[in-house]
């Protein structure tokens, strides 16, 4: 018994240490400081476990750096197009963009976006496809494959992936193959071993350092990229597994948005990947012609490539859905399968509701993470009073991470709206500015209408004691989901 005290009082000071180090050392945001709090007052023996394995900081230095002559050259491409602005100096390929110039600004100045006109986009909204448009590319790869997936899986879709690039790096093709540790977790130890045989390169983000436990479970690389031969980029939602092919019974139908680019776009996909694969596999890549090889397509769809991390003091993904959302004249509409939104998101959308605006929030009608999915319900009440028009996705489960104004401006990409996408995790987006695939976009919107019911005030106020009580609970852990 005495060793048992001892035991509990040794937790209650740690709890009581932890707690100042969360109020004075990392100063966090004070709503994320407070949720803490509470996890470490209501589970006081395992509340510092909890933190140490989900909580904790990374430290603000830049974790993917360029070599000095590379950021050189990229900072000159940024403010020279900041100057062309400034000027009037950019012809726009779509004249109704022009009025968009300030964001275009934001993000080449926090995210060292360049701003390309020159781009070809294909939407994928069926995972069949995009694995199949995905594997016909790396089939026709001719220099390199570069791919970085947030989830791996080890079954028919992710043998597939991996046997076409173990048939490519045979061929001499050079194969890199990025994937996040958490997503992968599943993955058996030798599930790479023929790729890398043959040459082909496999490395994991934030790898597990002690069997079974991640210390960095917070910060995971959720972004999925591939990019061939330097001219062809996909970029958007799906991960590699079967369910993205709608095969798992539990969600059904999975309804997803991919682009896949070609252009200048491409370049920034590819410089993002060699930041992240350089950082995990501690390999310095050549930034030479062959990754980077001259645009011959003609494309005119306008796109700046925007990153963001925990390793940022900037939100720079987060900071790009306020202005899109502030920019709006007619329209938003959003499509998420998570939403968790910060104080700014929420009162952006609230006030473009009460302005008149035609908002449009489509979620999930089936929970992927319980926690999240109750947290999400809290917040939609607060919409509905303001006009906000909510839609339930009941096909199977809507994953897509799409925003789409006035039918001219979009993003798609891999960013929830929540607060891990914000804050937590590496997420990438492809910000469009052109009116013909915005439009494409709005459209697939309305036509997913179709398989949705509309949650209505009355429909939500309808929802039983329990439910409101798990909303309560889980609103309040949200800072921390």
């Amino acid at each position: 018994m005495p060793s048992f005290i001892s035991t509990l009082s040794l937790l209650f000071i740690l709890n009581i240490l932890l707690a100042i180090v969360i109020i004075f050392l990392e100063r966090k945001n004070p709503t994320s400081t407070l949720a803490w709090l509470m996890v470490l007052v209501l589970l006081p023996n395992i509340g510092f476990i909890l933190y140490l394995i989900f909580g904790q900081n990374l430290s603000k230095q830049k974790m993917f750096k360029l070599k000095t002559e590379e950021d050189q050259l990229l900072r000159k491409m940024v403010l020279e197009q900041i100057s062309y602005l400034k000027n009037n100096e950019i012809y726009f390929n779509d004249p109704s963009i022009q009025q968009y110039q300030d964001m275009i600004h934001m993000h080449l100045m926090s995210s060292d976006a360049i701003f390309s006109q020159d781009n070809e986009v294909e939407i994928f909204t069926d995972g069949k496809e995009k694995f199949d448009a995905l594997i016909e590319s790396i089939e026709e790869a001719q220099d390199h494959i570069h791919m970085l997936y947030y989830i791996f899986k080890n079954d028919s879709l992710g043998k597939r992936i991996v046997d076409a690039l173990t048939k490519k790096a045979k061929e001499g093709v050079e194969v890199r193959l990025l994937y996040d540790a958490v997503g992968g977790h599943n993955l058996p130890r030798n599930f790479f071993k023929e790729l890398k045989d043959v040459g082909g390169q496999v490395v994991s983000f934030f790898p597990f350092k002690i069997p079974l436990i991640n210390f960095r479970i917070n910060f995971r690389n959720h972004r999925k990229l591939a990019i061939i031969d330097g001219t062809y980029g996909f970029i958007g939602g799906f991960n590699i597994g079967n369910e993205y092919l709608g095969l798992d019974k539990k969600f059904g139908y999975w309804r997803d948005t991919h682009l896949k680019l070609n252009g200048s776009a491409v370049q920034m996909i590819q410089i993002r990947f060699m930041l992240d694969w350089q950082y995990a596999s501690k390999e310095t890549m050549a930034y030479d012609s062959r990754y980077f090889p001259e645009i011959t397509m003609n494309g005119k769809t306008g796109i700046q490539i925007v990153s963001s991390g925990p390793d940022s003091e900037q939100e720079q993904i987060k900071n790009g859905y306020l202005k899109i959302i502030h920019s709006a004249k007619e329209s938003i509409y959003i499509q998420t399968p998570y939403f968790i939104p910060d104080e700014s998101i929420l009162s952006a959308l609230r006030i473009a509701a009460l302005s008149g605006i035609d908002v449009r929030l489509m979620i999930p009608s089936k929970p992927d993470h319980m926690f999240v999915y109750w947290a999400t319900y809290s917040y939609i009440g607060e919409l509905l009073k303001s006009g906000v028009r909510t839609f339930v996705y009941d096909k199977g489960f809507i994953h897509a991470k799409t925003i789409v104004v006035d039918g001219k401006l979009a993003s798609v990409g891999t960013a929830n709206i929540d607060v891990r996408s914000f804050k937590l995790n590496f997420e990438v987006n492809a910000f469009i500015y052109d009116t013909f695939t915005s439009n494409k976009l709005k459209s697939i919107f309305e036509k997913d209408m179709i398989d949705c019911s509309e949650l209505t005030s009355d429909l939500y106020n309808q929802r039983s004691r329990i439910i409101k009580f798990k909303e309560s609970i889980f609103r309040l852990l949200s800072p921390i989901l």
